[in-house]
């Protein structure tokens, strides 16, 4: 049975005031949220008018590159429209949480990394095969057509899948060269697709969207063991024959949602020579952090030093960012490691009248 008589909750005064302190969690001392917080009475009504009397449009987004892990295109949409992809989510994700299965791990209350990391550690340790996959260019393939199928199909209120429509339609990803069955020449430069990184609704949209993937490793595979984080996920089985016929049937599956298989990083493996899933290497007796997140961290520390000295940063904004680290870090066999890094990791204050050009 569908979801009906949603609207009203969501454009409450409550769910938008509500909306508006959790987009701006750690964030309110930037110029847009303080601005909007200034005034946050006048623009909470403001914004619930907007969507009563269906004038709400979305404003544009604000793009920047951010380089780790791995270099991203990262888009922020103007801080109001962001409270409304909150005001959105609490309402709608609760619905389709009763609907997404347990082996779908990020950004779900209560699941997380290392919720999937230890799920898929005791899947090593009891299988001996295990194919490892991921999703071409996954968020700017999404395609807005299927996505707001998907969304009708549990969402029976026409306001609230119209203000998905509205949400989805102010991001596309131009240009598309990816052919699928029944398609025409035209088809992938017609279709509209792409989500924004950044967005709270994307991680959502996201989930909805490869809900059906879940479904199909559970009730059609019987997958051994299944872990999905966003676009990666790993399926366990006894046989390398069984995983590359699995293989061969998501692939199917996943191109009638107009997506593809890495055909580099998607690999059936052994158990025991490790799996690399989510910056870790997972073996049945041990685990090990990848290389590159041990460079990350020494090349974060460095800035931190660089910051620290020059008083950029404080002492207490040092110690919360390492200590977060190393309560990652300690999730895996890496006791020797973190010490070698802590003994690397020494900070001293300078005195910066003492640098040319400072004296006085």
């Amino acid at each position: 049975m569908k979801a009906t008589g949603l609207w009203p909750e969501m454009s409450s005064t409550r769910n938008l005031f509500a909306a508006a302190k959790l987009a701006a969690m750690g964030k309110r001392f930037r110029p847009d949220v303080a601005a909007f917080l200034l005034n946050v009475e006048e623009e909470v009504f403001r914004l619930r008018r907007e969507l009563l009397e269906g004038t709400y449009l979305p404003g544009p987004y604000r793009s920047f590159l951010v380089e780790e892990p791995k270099p991203r295109l990262i888009s922020a949409a103007p801080f109001r429209d962001r409270v409304v992809h909150h005001a959105f989510t609490r309402v709608v994700e609760p619905i389709f949480e009763r609907r997404f299965t347990k082996d779908s791990f990020a950004c779900r209350k209560g699941m997380g990394t290392h919720a999937a990391l230890e799920r898929a550690r005791s899947a090593v340790q009891r299988y001996p095969f295990v194919l490892k996959a991921d999703v071409v260019r996954f968020f700017p393939c999404i395609d807005h057509v299927i996505l707001e199928g998907l969304l009708s199909r549990t969402i029976g209120d026409d306001d609230v899948l119209r203000l998905a429509g509205l949400i989805l339609s102010g991001f596309r990803t131009e240009g598309n060269d990816a052919y699928f069955e029944g398609d025409d020449l035209f088809t992938p430069f017609e279709r509209v697709r792409g989500l924004p990184l950044g967005n709270q609704t994307s991680q959502f949209f996201a989930n909805v969207y490869l809900n059906p993937l879940d479904h199909f490793v559970a009730r059609h595979l019987r997958a051994s063991a299944y872990v999905r984080y966003v676009d990666d996920f790993l399926v366990f089985g006894e046989s390398r024959e069984e995983l590359e016929n699995a293989r061969d049937e998501i692939e199917a599956f996943l191109g009638r949602h107009r997506l593809r298989i890495h055909p580099r990083k998607s690999r059936t493996y052994r158990s025991q020579d490790g799996v690399t899933f989510l910056g870790w290497r997972l073996f049945p007796e041990r685990t090990r952090l990848v290389r590159r997140n041990v460079i990350d961290f020494r090349r974060r520390v460095r800035r931190m030093q660089g910051d620290y000295a020059t008083g950029r940063t404080s002492w207490a904004e040092v110690r919360l960012r390492i200590s977060s680290w190393q309560g990652h870090a300690a999730w895996g066999n890496t006791h020797r490691l973190r010490e070698a890094l802590l003994e690397e990791a020494t900070f001293q204050r300078v005195d910066l009248s003492s640098l040319p050009g400072n004296a006085a």
